[in-house]
């Protein structure tokens, strides 16, 4: 099989790629093309452990530009879509960038694999398309309500691929995942900022009053979680995948405080972010039962071994952060 992975060297999208030509790789791939336009959360270095792989191909190119998207998905038996802004507190910044990648280009993508014809086509997105949800879990059928402007972009994105299917027939298949931490996330995200910050002896904010809720999912659970429904999933269905291991932002910082030696007198409350989804919870039954996927990393050691990551690589995530400051 070839395999398109857009934002290939993006944060998730380079874990899938690692996965996809590493040792433990769940499906046989003869050729892998990254198409990557290389933005601030791109990172060529996230793809070091494969680089010299002969199945790796990497595309420098928007997923917005017509020819190159049409021409690296020409050449691929299925397409993963990762490659999107995500960042909500940008979003809320400026609409307009998000709106264009997230929506335009998916479709950009769309219409090059309908004029291709027999791919499948795995868009992955994110829980936070649902909404809030005060008690209990959103299933694949529950309604998209999005509160900020990135995940509004992202709902765009799925409706009109799962249009795209019902439409023209095209094999699209929808994840929507929670909340991904692990190694090579870009320090702008709780999990990195937080451990970045408390290893170099500053202080790091905490939204509100730290009520808010997330369900932690390790990035590698979630490239599994997505080669599963790649493989066996069934056109034109959504899966979520949650990591079942729901925190408050406070529970989190508690933890990630006590992983860097660190105590609460480095924490520093700031206003509530606009439009804070209070909670976020993904009902993972139909993955898990249709598909037999189920985590591997408990959110105890995973946190671990991610701060250790980052104490242990600096020189990957010092450049970054220096960039953005």
């Amino acid at each position: 099989m070839r395999i398109l992975v857009t934002g290939g060297a993006g944060f998730i999208g380079s874990c899938f790629v690692r996965l996809l030509l590493g040792p433990e790789a769940p499906v046989r791939v003869t050729g892998v093309t990254v198409l990557d336009s290389l933005t601030y959360a791109g990172n060529r270095t996230n793809l070091a452990p494969v680089v010299n792989d002969p199945r790796l191909t990497f595309v420098h190119a928007d997923i917005r530009d017509t020819a190159s998207a049409g021409a690296a998905v020409a050449e691929a038996d299925a397409v993963v879509h990762f490659a999107a802004e995500s960042h909500v507190d940008r979003s809320i910044e400026g609409a307009a960038d998000f709106v264009s990648t997230n929506v335009l280009g998916t479709q950009t993508l769309l219409d090059a694999a309908l004029r291709h014809g027999g791919r499948t086509f795995l868009h992955v997105s994110t829980d936070e398309v649902y909404g809030s949800v005060s008690e209990g879990s959103w299933t694949e059928r529950h309604p998209l309500a999005p509160n900020s402007p990135y995940s509004a972009s992202k709902a765009s994105s799925d409706l009109i691929a799962l249009a795209c299917h019902r439409t023209h027939g095209l094999d699209v298949r929808v994840t929507r995942c929670s909340n991904n931490y692990g190694p090579y996330q870009f320090p702008e995200k709780v999990i990195p900022l937080f451990t970045t910050r408390l290893l170099d002896g500053y202080d790091v904010p905490l939204y509100g009053d730290g009520r808010h809720v997330r369900d932690w999912l390790h990035v590698e659970d979630h490239c599994r979680a997505l080669a599963a429904v790649l493989c066996g999933g069934r056109a034109g269905e959504v899966y979520n995948i949650g990591g079942g291991a729901a925190l408050t932002n406070r529970e989190l910082t508690e933890r990630l405080l006590d992983a860097c030696g660190a105590s609460w007198d480095r924490v520093v409350h700031v206003a509530d972010r606009k439009g804070h989804d209070l909670r976020y919870s993904v009902d993972s039954r139909k993955i898990r039962e249709e598909l037999g996927w189920t985590p591997r990393h408990s959110l105890d050691s995973g946190l671990k071994e991610t701060v250790a990551w980052y104490r242990d690589n600096r020189a990957w995530w010092e450049p970054l952060r220096a960039a953005t400051v």
